[in-house]
């Protein structure tokens, strides 16, 4: 009896004194101030990895944005420009033809150019037109295309073709609150020195009335003849302009 008693308190007694030894820590860490696994260098736990948002949590809002700069020193990229020469385009077909019925109607009793052979033009040759554009409105404007025949026909009218070699001027108009500022005579010549960068351009081609026979003289342009194309009771004057032919320079057609 004794001696069962004796073997229950020795058993204790080492259960009690095992359970106070501290376990080694790994071997990769020891003496290599390296944090041991499970545990900082100062003892403490590791910050828990943050948890992750239900599938279908809506995401948190972006920080604020601070607002735009709005100083006087980046406006002016807001702005449309003072003057601007560009081609035309689709878009600006409509702008096109209120300017052309404006100047055209009164006068002749057409346009030149309907709607939609506007919108033609714009579509297919689009490289061909030159537009004034004042702070974002067309001021004034030029239409032409390619035809590849010596002389004018209706055809020239309403066709482009890809591979003439003439340029056919359908249309100079400016609009009725910027006439008699020179515009008309400054888009020319820009229209003009444009043409001879074309390496495909041999010529230049219009047909005019009388009284302007003299405004395109000034610009080197020549008489060819009677044209072909009558619009009703109108009848007109061919011209043409040979592409390398020297044109007015710039100063005389502001005068």
């Amino acid at each position: 009896m004794d001696s069962q008693v004796g073997q229950i308190l020795d058993r204790k007694l080492q259960k009690a004194t095992t359970s106070r030894v501290v376990p080694e820590e790994p071997a990769s860490c020891r003496g290599s101030g390296v944090e041991t696994s499970g545990m900082s260098a100062a003892g403490t736990p590791p910050l828990l990895a943050p948890a992750q948002p239900p599938p279908g949590t809506p995401p948190l809002l972006a920080p604020a944005q601070p607002p735009p700069d709005t100083s006087p020193s980046l406006q002016h990229h807001h702005t449309l420009p003072a003057s601007e020469f560009r081609s035309l385009g689709p878009q600006d077909a409509l702008s096109v033809f209120q300017i052309e019925q404006e100047a055209f109607i009164s006068v002749t009793g057409e346009c030149p150019l309907c709607l939609d052979e506007v919108q033609y033009f714009l579509t297919v040759c689009p490289e061909l037109s030159l537009g004034w554009f004042e702070e974002g409105r067309l001021v004034a404007f030029i239409i032409g295309s390619l035809w590849d025949q010596e002389r004018l026909t209706p055809e020239a009218m309403v066709l482009h073709k890809p591979h003439g070699t003439a340029v056919h001027i359908h249309i100079l108009a400016v609009h009725q609150a910027f006439r008699k500022q020179g515009k008309g005579p400054v888009l020319f010549w820009r229209y003009l020195q444009y043409l001879q960068g074309l390496p495909h351009v041999r010529s230049a081609m219009l047909m005019c009335e009388d009284f302007l026979v003299s405004f395109y003289l000034r610009f080197g342009f020549k008489v060819i003849g009677p044209c072909e194309i009558t619009k009703g009771p109108l009848r007109f004057i061919e011209m043409e302009w040979p592409i390398g032919e020297p044109s007015i320079t710039r100063r005389d057609s502001e005068r």
